[in-house]
């Protein structure tokens, strides 16, 4: 939906407020950045989450002061951000980003059923490395009542999205500085077992 909130002051053009924009951004990116304001203290937590429709999910310990400040209602600006390439100008002031973000404004709804409480975990487990929750020994009942989920809804969300090379000044064009773009990706590398791992093999989710 879109409001004066998550509409961008500037470069208006680039802004997109469709599921089918928004909901791909957040289901590649990692970790998202939940921002909230707290007794005029602004403050920011980069934090795991995974999303469900047009809901976003974290979790965190029933005893974090950051998961205690936001879980009564308090306002919050969550962002994510996927960087896609640097974009070399033949000037500094046209140097920019390609990359596609999203800005979401909401407050925390608890989660409190049960069923719905591990589904979240697993969805966020599953969002970091897919196959991985049903890999794993049975969460225990002690570990749920220390485990805080929180979800907050997508209906006031933008996302903002850049691609293609510099934007040179006409007067610049026939400068013989290098223009450009340099391609970023976030890359898995190979897994590095722990000391007490007894696996001798990969799993096929990690493979």
């Amino acid at each position: 939906m879109q409001t004066t909130r998550v509409t961008p002051s500037r470069l208006a053009k680039r802004a997109h407020y469709d599921a089918a924009t928004i909901h791909p951004i957040l289901d590649e990116a990692l970790f998202c950045t939940v921002s909230y304001v707290l007794d005029g203290q602004p403050m920011a937590i980069p934090t795991a989450f995974a999303r469900k429709d047009d809901k976003l999910y974290i979790h965190g310990s029933v005893g974090s002061h950051f998961i205690r400040s936001i879980e009564q209602g308090a306002p919050v600006c969550i962002s994510v951000m996927l960087a896609d390439g640097l974009v070399l100008a033949k000037s500094a002031f046209h140097h920019s980003v390609n990359y596609r973000s999203v800005v979401i404004f909401a407050t925390a709804e608890k989660v409190t059923d049960e069923a719905e409480r591990i589904e979240v975990l697993a969805l966020i487990t599953d969002h970091l490395i897919p196959g991985r929750w049903d890999d794993l020994r049975p969460t225990t009942d002690s570990e749920m009542r220390k485990t805080t989920v929180l979800s907050f809804s997508l209906a006031e969300a933008s996302a903002k999205v850049r691609t293609g090379g510099p934007n040179d000044d006409p007067e610049d064009e026939d400068l013989p500085t290098w223009a450009g773009v340099i391609p970023l990706q976030t890359k898995r590398l190979t897994p590095v077992p722990a000391a007490n791992s007894l696996a001798t093999t990969l799993p096929d989710y990690l493979a």
